[in-house]
């Protein structure tokens, strides 16, 4: 085994330049995520999933290609071998738009090697981690290494949008025992991601007009022929947002995880939409006309929960929340909130992988010697694609490469940091899936 992680890692030194050049020729293909912005030109990513089957073709690997979303194809490549054995190495291939162009020094998809550095968009978001992933496969296959395990290439549409590639994707039983998620790490090894759903909550009130509202907010004699009072949406959302937060800081005291950050369990109020009537669309239908008092409030929450969290506690503990907050109105006692989970269909498991885990452990005691210093092992703040593996019993691990501008202008990612990157990979594909 050691005569063949060294023969690899020897031919992708040789070949270093490999990585890189697959990393400027993926940046120069734009593949903007659609869901984001439309433009001639700029929504590329069948011509990026070209680019990668041109390499992976020549290493014998059976490579199955489909549409995940209209137009946006998932490629799927397999080496065989044994299940019990198995790896996929996994990495999206949208990116986010560019922002401002003119806040970028090199042009943002030009792919350009300066300064140890390759630049433009998705240069580390992730395209570099890609590169790696493929890189890693090849040197594998130039030096004649049999694996015992089937090794598996994924690359997907939409990360940035929900992970809905990834999802098509592992509902189409592409699955293996193990996975690496080649997002930028920045070097170390994470192992662990809470868990996320969108959250819709809708609250009702009683329209009526804006010029009987004192009938509702001052004492009146409840005589014969009195109009009965509006019930602001608006005002009881407001309520139940201040309620939201203080639920909110009673789970980030309470659900932690050794490997994140302390508070990470926030429910963020993402968007909210106040009115009157009820639309075809489930928001309200008027929300341009203030002499109405409101009778509906939509409220979308981005809801995380721990790693160690189950999806089924976390509806119950919230539920119940909601169900308390309206018992103490009441108005809302016979018209609580209503809540729809996995609103849009977004919806992220959580992810926890052992730190005693051998692929873990196997990423790490590589990670170590390759870059000559101690990587972290921690967890993950936001959540990947890794997380829809973890959620059909895949066990996955997030290792890729440093850079900078992560989302943002100027984006990089570092040579060196992607050489390297690839001999971890290709050395953790040799240890997991084994040699015959």
């Amino acid at each position: 085994m050691d005569s063949a992680i060294q023969a690899v890692l020897d031919r992708i030194e040789a070949d270093k330049d490999h990585v890189v050049a697959l990393t400027q020729d993926l940046v120069r293909i734009p593949s903007v995520n659609p869901k984001f912005q439309v433009e001639q030109g700029l929504n590329r990513e069948s011509d990026v999933q070209d680019r990668i089957e041109e390499e992976l073709r020549p290493l014998g690997f059976d490579l199955e290609r489909w549409d995940a979303l209209p137009g946006r194809p998932n490629v799927a490549g397999d080496l065989p071998g044994t299940e019990e054995k198995s790896m996929i190495l996994c990495g999206h291939v949208d990116v986010v738009p560019v922002g401002d162009a003119n806040a970028w020094s090199r042009n943002p998809f030009g792919g350009q090697l300066e300064v140890d550095r390759v630049w433009g968009r998705g240069a580390v978001d992730m395209k570099g981690g890609v590169a790696a992933c493929i890189s890693a496969a090849r040197a594998i296959r130039k030096v004649g290494v049999e694996l015992n395990g089937r090794l598996s290439v994924h690359t997907v549409v939409d990360e940035e949008a929900g992970g809905f590639g990834a999802i098509d994707l592992v509902e189409k039983g592409r699955l293996a025992k193990h996975a690496i998620i080649a997002e930028p790490t920045w070097g170390n090894v994470i192992p662990a991601e809470g868990g996320l759903s969108w959250v819709k909550v809708t609250i009702f009130g009683k329209q009526a007009h804006a010029g009987w509202r004192f009938n509702s907010i001052w004492p009146q004699h409840d005589t014969p022929g009195r109009l009965e009072p509006g019930v602001n949406a608006i005002e009881l959302a407001s309520r139940f947002i201040q309620a939201l937060r203080d639920f909110e800081a009673s789970r980030c005291r309470t659900q932690n995880h050794p490997l994140l950050p302390a508070g990470l369990a926030t429910i963020n109020p993402g968007t909210i939409h106040g009115g009157a009537g009820m639309g075809e669309d489930g928001n309200p239908a008027v929300m341009t006309n203030a002499a109405m008092i409101s009778d509906v409030v939509t409220l979308v929450l981005d809801y995380k929960f721990m790693p160690q969290e189950s999806f089924s506690d976390v509806k119950a503990e919230f539920e119940d929340f909601v169900a308390h907050f309206a018992a103490m109105d009441p108005w809302m006692r016979g018209r609580p909130p209503q809540i729809e989970w996995n609103y849009l269909d977004l919806h992220f498991p959580p992810m926890d992988t052992p730190v005693n885990h051998p692929l873990t452990k196997a990423v790490f005691e590589r990670a170590k010697a390759i870059q000559r210093k101690q990587p972290k092992i921690q967890g993950f703040e936001a959540v990947t694609d890794a997380a829809h593996y973890a959620g059909k019993g895949v066990v996955p691990v997030i290792f890729g490469p440093a850079g900078e501008g992560f989302h943002g202008d100027n984006e990089c990612v570092e040579v060196e940091s992607l050489i390297e990157t690839t001999k971890v990979i290709a050395a953790t594909v040799l240890d997991m899936c084994g040699v015959n």
